[in-house]
């Protein structure tokens, strides 16, 4: 059999075990090649079926309501003349190249092209700034850099020795000085050969992490281990042919890769995008009835807002949701069950990886819960002190056999590659939990959890009870240096649009905790504040870590902290 045929076997059986998580996790086996194209031995594949050719790949409407929709024949005969072109104009097999776009067709156009050339992508998001463009950069080694015309300009202050692509030029305007000009490629042969077989191992994106806690570290993935990897991925959306489905995600992270381009392509689904200026929950759930959206994604912060507003609005509800990123606590998921008739399914993957532990389609939901492992993926727990797989501890992926779904490595520092998969294991360097019944629940970054007295805590488990609080969006518990506790729990709390901070809700908040928390668990003190996010939306918990060592570890008090209160502060909380 072919590449082809042997991709869609293994594809086509989970498909039909969807029903059956068990039987899927003793039977489903990675496909292992030793060359594989996804643009040309999948994708392409697809196009050139008569029955599926015309049917809908992409679709992006924009607020406006104006939309550009792509079948799989069009979008493969795009990226063969994107393809064609960038050959021509000098790329070859194995160059690196910084992709630097939103929502827009030429996205998906330029991430087909480039990977049937054999090219290394570099996703990246549009909100980047010069230094962090030179860094990609430098440590891509980059030596082309496709950008929209609105942020080429950035990189007039990046040094370098690479071509600029500029996408967006025209209808009269002159392009930038020395820029391509994207729309050059519009006149270029629809038909592509190409230049060699690809390998399987050959590297196909560079993915910089968000560095929640540190320097970002350069993560990848090779011609299967994102491509093939995602068949996990669709195996815990659900995803079937004929589906659309909607990813809120941006452009430049791995989880964009995930289900907006892999997972629905490997279902020969309908990816659906929709573009906005500022998120609004009614105008999108509007979108979804109108463009009959059946499967959606979103991480815990889009969800929290959707509840905020009136779920009723979305009058065909999509049959399956999931939620990824963070953890998603259990009021969200109760409230969409409420209305919508679904439950939420949690998943867990990294940027290195693809969906390694997820509520699946045919499991019942631990509310609050991550799940269990996926077909393919053979997850331990490993106690940190001893070394020992165990009931709670880090979580873990067994490296033999190795699953397909992991990345090669962390390009250019061994040294990480070597301490990520040490021991026979790969290090996720999350802490989990796991019941008699196999199902792992979520407990934080082993950098996040943390002690107060002699117990551990978790900073998702209390974060989980304030957001049940009607008046908190937003929170993050992070320790707080004490005397005699070693630490305390301190929330950093958002609150809901139209409340104001102060003494009285203060107190509210922590009498909440106080009824629903254990005595050690109990939240002590709190600040009202915005979040430090990384630029991809992740609490950055390190630099609240920081401020309560400066505020209460004997450190120099900078100026600007804010209003801190205590459970002390209240007479009615004491004891």
């Amino acid at each position: 059999m072919s590449v082809t045929d042997d991709f869609r076997e293994a594809r086509d059986r989970l498909l039909t075990l969807h029903s059956d998580y068990h039987q899927a996790r003793r039977e489903f086996v990675w496909p292992r090649f030793t060359e594989f194209n996804f643009a040309l031995d999948w994708f392409d594949q697809i196009a050139a079926d008569p029955e599926k050719a015309y049917n809908p790949a992409l679709v992006i409407v924009e607020q406006d309501g104006s939309a550009t929709r792509r079948s799989f024949a069009d979008l493969a005969a795009r990226s063969n003349q994107v393809a064609n072109w960038l050959r021509s104009q000098g790329m070859r097999r194995g160059d690196r190249m910084i992709v630097m776009l939103g929502n827009q067709v030429e996205l998906w156009e330029l991430m087909l092209a480039g990977i049937k050339l054999g090219i290394v992508l570099i996703p990246t998001t549009t909100l980047m700034g010069p230094e962090d463009l030179a860094e990609r950069v430098e440590r891509g080694e980059a030596g082309w850099a496709a950008v929209g015309r609105s942020n080429i300009g950035k990189f007039a202050a990046v040094p370098g020795d690479y071509r600029l692509i500029e996408i967006g030029a025209g209808g009269g305007s002159a392009g930038t000085p020395g820029a391509l000009q994207y729309t050059d490629s519009t006149t270029a042969a629809v038909t592509f050969t190409a230049d060699a077989p690809t390998h399987a191992d050959e590297t196909l994106l560079l993915y910089f992490t968000s560095g929640t806690t540190s320097k970002a570290k350069l993560v990848e993935h090779t011609h299967t281990s994102y491509p093939v990897g995602h068949l996990s991925t669709m195996y815990w959306i659900g995803l079937e042919p004929g589906d659309v489905h909607l990813n809120v995600a941006s452009p430049g992270w791995g989880k964009h890769a995930w289900s907006n381009f892999f997972a629905p392509w490997i279902a020969e689904a309908c990816v659906f995008v929709y573009n906005y200026e500022r998120f609004d929950a009614r105008a999108l759930m509007e979108q979804m009835d109108r463009e009959h959206v059946t499967s959606f994604c979103a991480p815990p912060t889009v969800w929290r807002m959707l509840i905020q507003a009136d779920l009723k609005v979305l009058k065909t509800p999509p049959t399956k949701v999931v939620s990824a990123g963070e953890p998603l606590n259990a009021e969200v998921i109760e409230q969409v069950q409420r209305v919508w008739g679904q439950t939420i399914r949690d998943g867990f993957g990294q940027t290195e990886t693809t969906v390694q532990v997820a509520n699946t389609p045919s499991q019942p939901v631990t509310i609050g819960a991550m799940g269990r492992p996926l077909p393919g993926y053979d997850v331990v727990l490993v106690d940190p002190n001893t070394g020992e797989e165990a009931e709670d501890g880090e979580l873990c992926l067994r490296l033999d056999p190795r699953p397909v779904g992991l990345m090669k490595g962390y390009y250019g520092d061994a040294e990480r590659t070597a301490e990520a998969f040490r021991g026979g294991y790969y290090h996720t360097g999350d802490m989990a939990s796991r019941d008699k019944h196999g199902v792992i629940t979520y407990v934080g970054r082993d950098d996040d959890v943390f002690k107060s007295s002699d117990y551990r805590l978790s900073p998702f488990e209390l974060e989980s009870v304030l957001l049940e609080h009607p008046a908190v969006a937003e929170a993050a518990v992070v320790p707080s240096p004490d005397a005699v506790k070693l630490s305390v729990p301190k929330a950093y709390v958002v609150l809901v649009s139209g409340l104001e901070p102060g003494p009285e809700l203060a107190e509210d908040i922590l009498r909440y905790c106080r009824e629903h928390l254990a005595p050690f668990k109990r939240i002590r003190r709190l600040e009202f504040a915005a979040l430090p996010k990384t630029i991809s939306g992740k609490i950055r918990r390190v630099e609240l870590r920081h401020n309560e060592e400066l505020r209460h570890g004997g450190g120099t008090h900078p100026d600007g902290f804010g209003v801190e209160y205590s459970e002390a502060d209240f007479p009615g909380l004491k004891g």
